[in-house]
């Protein structure tokens, strides 16, 4: 037996993905939901005497479309129907007077089954009884407290199918009937039987459908498109960088080069730079050595620096260089060799040049950039 009243704070997967549906729904602009057939627009027809009201509901409220006379035939109301209008789905208007209705709190666990739930409460709530009325429910609350506030509307079943017999041939075309308030707005029920009841198809929603593929295969389309282009976009780029990479390998050994030669350069003149020029050891040998000796050779490798030549006193030369500012370590280099024509020694004497001061440094760069 069906308990009603069964897990009473679940809420049911039907029930969560109709609020999901239709708060999606709300997100999409009428026109897409009208393109696409996913629109809650019906036409309402309803009694006003010995003639049809036509209404179209939508989403911003209800139209009034025409008034036919009784009965209602199928080609009279096709000819008074647009395009737009013919394939919606056809619902039966009851008075307000006609129906009847009670509030009833239910636990929120019985929005998933509430036409069967609200079946159990019919007997209760009415003089009626189940199988002797047409009834559905609609929720008016979801409460804080779990609690739901809902409506149970109620239709005796001979006045409910006499309403619907003066439809004649288009009571088969309906796909339910629903009640006005006191306000003659739709309470949004169905009290037509699940049996009886028709779903009406649009004709155009099956193109719109198909529209709406092509329209997506046609977006995966270009997007697949646009990641072609730009695999290809990045293949050609690395064909390039692959060309010209030899060339960059050839300009980057280029570079490297010419930095040795520059840091070369640069030592080199820092080099020069920390020691004294030849000029200046010549003038300091021409000042300190005696008039009476003779050079015969003068060579300067590095630091170190041999002269050769011929002096009386070849000893008394090393004193003489001993106190100079541009040679340090100056001593005699092999023996002397008596030279008995000139009536003079042979002599050898090395020295090593000692650092050149700061101020000597950058004269000498003066002299070497004239």
């Amino acid at each position: 037996m069906f308990n009603p009243f069964g897990h009473r704070y679940a809420v049911g997967l039907g029930t969560f993905l109709r609020w999901w549906k239709e708060e999606l729904l709300r997100w999409v602009p009428l026109r897409w939901r009208e393109f696409l057939g996913l629109s809650q627009d019906r036409l309402l027809l309803s009694r006003a005497g010995d003639q049809w009201r036509l209404q179209w509901q939508h989403a911003t409220g209800v139209s009034e479309v025409a008034v036919l006379p009784m009965p209602l035939e199928a080609g009279a109301l096709d000819a008074v129907l647009g395009r737009r209008l013919l394939g919606l789905p056809r619902w039966l208007l009851l008075p307000a007077d006609g129906v009847l209705r009670r509030r009833i709190q239910l636990p929120a666990a019985a929005a998933e089954r509430l036409r069967d739930v609200v079946g159990f409460e019919v007997d209760r709530l009415t003089p009626f009884t189940a199988d002797a009325v047409r009834f559905d429910a609609r929720v008016l609350e979801h409460r804080s407290d779990g609690q739901l506030d809902t409506e149970l509307v109620v239709v005796p079943r001979a006045p409910f199918e006499q309403a619907v017999a003066a439809l004649g041939e288009m009571s088969a075309s309906l796909a339910g009937v629903d009640a006005v308030d006191a306000a003659d707005q739709p309470l949004g029920v169905n009290l037509l039987p699940l049996a009886l009841r028709r779903r009406e198809i649009n004709p155009e929603r099956r193109w719109n459908l198909i529209l709406a593929g092509i329209a997506l295969l046609a977006m995966a389309a270009a997007a697949w498109q646009l990641l072609h282009n730009r695999r290809q976009a990045a293949s050609d780029f690395t064909v390039q960088v692959e060309q010209r990479a030899p060339q960059a390998r050839e300009v980057s050994v280029q570079r490297q080069r010419l930095q040795d030669m520059v840091e070369g350069a640069a030592f080199l003149q820092s080099a020069r730079a920390r020691r004294p020029t030849t000029f200046e050891v010549i003038d300091e040998l021409s000042r300190r050595l005696p008039n009476n000796t003779y050079l015969e050779k003068l060579s300067i490798t590095g630091d170190r620096l041999l002269m050769t030549g011929f002096s009386p006193e070849p000893s008394a030369l090393v004193a003489k260089l001993e106190g100079s500012a541009l040679l340090k370590s100056p001593a005699l280099s092999g023996p002397l060799q008596p030279d008995l024509r000139a009536g003079m020694d042979r002599f050898s004497i090395t020295a090593e040049l000692a650092p050149a001061a700061p101020a000597a440094a950058g004269a000498a760069d003066a002299t070497g950039n004239r």
